[in-house]
């Protein structure tokens, strides 16, 4: 059974790339959509079985619950506006580099990285090159889109090292409750001050901005923390980073990408070194997982 809910988990992360590209929307619009969807998804069941919980939040969880929640909002609105400027491969590769700055975080918080995580990384950084440098002989079109799905990567990592202090005092179910309704929130609120619009589309891009909130919200995001219950961190760390292939042969499939030899090169490094930090790395119980 757990095999089977990862091999959803994973397909279901690998549609959100392709799916988000593909929709004729804002980025913050498709961010803001994907992450209401998700807290209207989860409320009924937060409401009924965790209202105590609820009630009885004292104001750091308010307050880091809220940072939790602006963390995801600043990588979504970096990640589907690059899906928007470079291809789903490259934007979903740069964006697993999560892996690379929580180490850095862990780092400065004073953890020292082992000789093989180091290397790992000096691998990884060195397929993010290879992909910028493509994509800068390519296009500055590409190259900011490049440079976005870093810094997603960056908020990312700053959204799971703060989620998963959250976490040692909710439940998931009540932190995913808040952390994406702030997110919603915050996002909403940027639209509005850049005057974007976030109704109007077409029925084809509501039906495609629901299918990214049930495939990646709720089958991705929502089995990969169930499943930290029954599997290591590191094994999930694993998982998520099958979501790069899979995306770039979504995309290859449906939106006909084809990006240069020298993205595939570079992704190929990325997952190479993510594989060696992800199992090299100190394991720590975690228990926030962010699957695209």
């Amino acid at each position: 059974m757990p095999i089977l809910l990862a091999v959803i988990a994973v397909l279901g992360v690998s549609a959100s790339g392709p799916l988000m590209a593909a929709t004729a929307a804002p980025a913050l619009a498709i961010a803001l959509w994907r992450n209401a969807g998700g807290a209207a998804l989860i409320a009924p069941f937060a409401l009924t079985r965790n209202r105590g919980e609820l009630r009885g939040l004292n104001g750091r969880q308010w307050l880091m619950s809220a940072l939790a929640g602006a963390m995801l909002a600043a990588h979504f609105a970096a990640w589907v506006s690059a899906l928007k400027l470079t291809s789903v491969a490259a934007a979903t590769a740069l964006v697993t580099t999560q892996l690379i700055w929580v180490v850095l975080i862990d780092r400065i918080k004073g953890a020292k990285p082992t000789t093989a995580v180091v290397v790992g990384m000096g691998v990884s950084i060195s397929g993010v090159l290879v992909i910028s440098g493509f994509d800068f002989a390519l296009s500055g079109r590409a190259i900011t889109g490049d440079a976005l799905a870093i810094l997603g990567g960056l908020f990312a990592a700053l959204y799971l090292v703060v989620g998963n202090e959250v976490r040692k005092t909710l439940s998931t179910t009540a932190y995913t409750l808040l952390c994406y309704g702030f997110c919603a929130v915050l996002l909403a609120s940027a639209a509005l001050i850049f005057g974007i619009p976030l109704t109007g589309f077409s029925a084809t891009s509501w039906l495609l901005i629901a299918a990214v909130t049930v495939s990646a919200q709720l089958l991705g995001h929502s089995l990969l923390n169930h499943l930290l219950a029954v599997m290591s961190p590191m094994v999930i760390s694993l998982l998520i980073l099958l979501e790069v292939p899979g995306a770039a042969l979504l995309a290859g499939l449906f939106l006909g990408q084809t990006p240069s030899w020298g993205v595939y090169v570079g992704l190929v490094l990325i997952l190479a070194g993510l594989c060696v930090v992800a199992a090299r790395r100190q394991e720590t119980p975690a228990e926030v997982v962010l699957a695209e």
